[in-house]
């Protein structure tokens, strides 16, 4: 897993490229990321399968804040980001959410 930032000095915002390996969902035919910047809605971003098996996707973000989010692997599994900048608890559930810092 991983995530790369860039900032865009044109619009303010950061360009982060989220990517989920195939050995993290080696099966799966569908993976959404889902979190803060999409309201938690588990099919808002879907993340497109790579030829390699991997999923990948691109959001550009406010820059100068954390969002906290997750994977969602064909609707049942959600998995966190191993390389994450952080990891919190979530709110309402026993397990801790993936943090991006932009």
């Amino acid at each position: 897993m991983s995530i790369k930032k860039r900032y865009v000095k044109s619009t303010g915002k950061t360009k982060c490229t989220f990517r989920l390996p195939k050995q993290a969902a080696p099966n799966a035919s569908a993976v959404y990321i889902v979190g803060d910047f999409n309201k938690w809605d588990p099919k808002a971003t879907p993340m497109t399968k790579l030829k390699t098996g991997e999923f990948k996707v691109e959001l550009e973000l406010d820059s100068g804040q954390d969002y906290q989010f997750r994977y969602c692997i064909d609707g049942e599994q959600w998995e966190n980001d191993w390389e994450a900048d952080n990891y919190v608890p979530a709110k309402s559930l026993p397990v801790e959410n993936s943090v991006v810092a932009v």
